[in-house]
């Protein structure tokens, strides 16, 4: 921890004592620091932010509602930099996580260090429409996902997003963009990469995964990507639609939830491998101030029970297999008020014995500077396996430079 202050203290005393840099953009959720070097040889953005929130959960026991457990969280805190190198074609980015929540997770396979490192990705235009990014970042996974944490219409993503995402790792991805006619526009994006998320410094112990998204936009492409932002702050002039689906497949994985969950360790230390596949389908759209998001996902494994060899009543794991779905939808006031409402359910595969989840959630934001310092607010109803209820409110605020 105490390397990453150092760091940051470093780069921010070396910023303002640059006499060969300018500063551009001051403006409150541009970054808090923008230099462009004078022989336009670099640029740099460095934006930090937190997120504050406050939980009160109340559980159902068949019969009442027990008392009420609470906590405050600091549940996310980053430092983030961004801008490109000799040419805008050559992009960087870089997000380090400071909080608990953020560097979690530490283990043999991470060298038991906190996994610090979010984003360390370049990302080179190489020719027309192409673009070859390298380094450690988002999958081209469901599109909730891939919505920064900082751009959400809720207090946090969907319980589908929590148990079937893709999330991070290590690898090369190839992103291109095709503009049919007037306004359609069809763009795919393939990743090739380890397959055990992020942070990872021992090598790949199964086999490589491969990511590939196809996203088809038929009116044309949203205002400063809203496509990944939620809520429509733009407020689209004309109905936008982005309509995505999703093939992973994770060779010889050898966590739970394909580069996701526990690593599959028996007892006699092998490490279980089997082939897992994953599959989402979403779609995005937005108009005049309402803005509609809804996803599908699927995962399914060769072999679900790891068991040692020999062993055929006994599985030491389990592969998450399963299916979920969520809906949501707001509507953004003139006064920059939202409301919004979420749907969303786990089904997971009787060989799991994971617990079945439906979650209903209302919330409410307000937006001060659009999602850069915004206040929000949201209640949920759950059941699980149609037997245990419990109720939780959440409120918080995002604070972003």
């Amino acid at each position: 921890m105490k390397n990453t202050f150092y760091f940051v203290f470093a780069f921010l005393l070396m910023s303002f004592n640059m006499s060969s840099q300018e500063i551009s953009d001051t403006k409150f959720g541009k970054g808090l620091i923008n230099y462009t070097a004078k022989d336009s040889s670099f640029s740099v953005k460095f934006a930090p932010r937190m997120q504050f929130r406050s939980y009160t959960i109340f559980d159902y026991d068949g019969e009442d509602y027990g008392n009420p457990e609470q906590a405050f969280l600091i549940r996310r805190a980053r430092l983030k930099f961004d801008g490109w190198a000799l040419t805008p074609k050559l992009k960087y980015k870089i997000e380090l996580g400071l909080s608990n929540n953020d560097i979690g997770g530490a283990n043999q396979f991470t060298a038991n260090a906190p996994r610090y490192i979010l984003d360390a990705v370049l990302k080179w235009n190489f020719y027309e429409n192409f673009e070859l990014w390298a380094g450690q970042t988002k999958l081209p996974g469901n599109v909730e996902r891939v919505i920064s944490s900082g751009n959400l219409q809720f207090i946090d993503r969907s319980i589908l997003n929590s148990r079937f995402n893709i999330d991070r790792d290590i690898g090369l991805q190839l992103h291109h963009k095709i503009n049919v006619g007037e306004n359609f526009v069809i763009k795919e994006k393939f990743a090739l990469s380890q397959g055990e998320g992020r942070n990872i410094t021992v090598g790949n112990l199964g086999g490589m995964q491969y990511t590939s998204r196809l996203e088809f936009l038929p009116f044309g492409e949203f205002k400063k990507k809203g496509d990944y932002s939620n809520s429509d702050l733009e407020r689209e002039q004309t109905p936008k639609l982005m309509v995505g689906a999703v093939y992973d497949y994770n060779d010889n994985a050898v966590k739970t939830r394909s580069n996701q969950g526990s690593y599959m360790i028996l007892d006699n230390g092998d490490i279980y491998e089997t082939d897992i596949t994953s599959i989402f389908v979403d779609a995005v759209f937005k108009y005049k101030g309402l803005s509609v998001m809804t996803e599908y996902a699927n995962r399914e494994a060769d072999e679900p029970l790891a068991r040692q060899q020999g062993e055929s009543n006994f599985a030491e794991y389990v592969v998450a297999e399963g299916d979920a779905f969520n809906f949501q939808a707001g509507y953004l006031f003139k006064n920059n008020y939202e409301i919004a409402a979420r749907y969303s359910m786990n089904d997971f595969n009787e060989i799991t014995n994971l617990l079945d989840t439906e979650q209903y959630t209302l919330g409410a934001s307000k937006y001060i500077v659009g999602h850069k310092l915004k206040i929000q607010a949201d209640l949920t109803y759950a059941r699980q396996n149609e037997i245990n209820d419990f109720i939780s409110f959440r409120a918080g605020f995002d604070f972003h430079f």
